[in-house]
């Protein structure tokens, strides 16, 4: 069942990731809390039915699963601030890259395994995220050129065009690491996502208390639908992705990571995005690791 988990998640996050990016104003720096904001009040939602629904949980998971849902929830929260950095596209294979840090933590730390051709297969996925990022970078240089536009330095070579990448990727694969050992040992997956949703709607709390009462900003429901909408992708994903990596976190872990793709099929669909030819390769490579690792699970 870990194939299709995987699966679910992948086109909910690549979901996700759409109604994030349209819903990230650059000029609103505030952004990113708005979206804590959203995503967190889905989660807390979803909690509360799944505790009338009569799901096992008790407080001390929250505090189980708290190093956890700390190490996901930042690695969001760095993310979204990130897209109000559009031109940032060269972090793209950084950010991605957390699904393989995870695998190779599993299989050095905790001795998972994966068969020669599920090693082939997670290649393929991993290959595929990484050249869609380069194609994208040379495709973002190209339109800037054609238009005369010249980013400010701080998008391109400052600390800031590589600090939430790296960060990104760091904190995120050893929140799936963590996970990983977490979920095999102390705590079963639905405990666990309950604990990270309410962990998430804590957040939201703080977050709207400080947009809302400190800093005396106005949030417009009408306004804010983009973010709602991601709200719900990313919380059925994560109801999928716990599921998944639970059950076989070293090959789950990269392949889910492959959401980015996924973002494109979404742009082309909805937005009506032009790809190019080496973006549909791209897409029908990493398809191919995605078959074979269905055909082995």
């Amino acid at each position: 069942m870990w194939f299709w988990f995987s699966l679910i998640a992948i086109f909910f996050w690549s979901g996700s990731d759409l109604f994030s990016k349209i819903g990230s104003r650059s000029d609103d720096k505030y952004s990113h809390w708005k979206m804590v904001i959203a995503v967190g009040t889905v989660m807390g939602i979803h909690a509360m039915i799944e505790l009338c629904r009569g799901a096992e949980f008790g407080p001390s998971d929250i505090l189980t699963y708290l190093p956890v849902s700390f190490l996901y929830i930042l690695a969001m929260v760095l993310g979204y601030v990130g897209l109000r950095y559009v031109v940032l596209s060269v972090s793209t294979p950084i950010c991605n890259s957390s699904g393989a840090v995870a695998a190779l933590l599993c299989f050095f730390i905790l001795k998972e395994a994966m068969s020669g051709l599920q090693f082939a297969a997670v290649a393929l996925v991993c290959i595929g995220v990484f050249s869609l990022s380069v194609f994208e970078k040379k495709q973002d240089d190209a339109e800037r050129m054609q238009t005369g536009i010249v980013p400010d330095r701080k998008y391109t070579r400052s600390f800031i065009a590589i600090f939430f990448p790296i960060f990104y990727c760091i904190i995120d694969g050893l929140g799936t690491f963590a996970d990983a050992l977490i979920l095999d040992k102390y705590i079963k997956e639905e405990s666990a996502n309950i604990a990270y949703e309410f962990t998430f709607l804590i957040m939201a709390i703080f977050a709207f208390v400080y947009v809302v009462f400190i800093k005396k900003q106005k949030i417009k429901l009408s306004a804010e639908k983009p973010k709602m909408l991601a709200g719900v992708f990313e919380t059925a994903g994560q109801f999928a992705y716990i599921y998944a990596l639970g059950d076989n976190a070293i090959v789950a872990a990269p392949l889910i990571s492959s959401y980015c793709i996924f973002s494109l099929v979404w742009a082309r669909m909805i937005l009506k995005e032009k790809l190019l030819w080496k973006q549909y390769f791209v897409v029908a490579v990493a398809a191919i690791g995605i078959v074979i690792l269905g055909m082995e699970g």
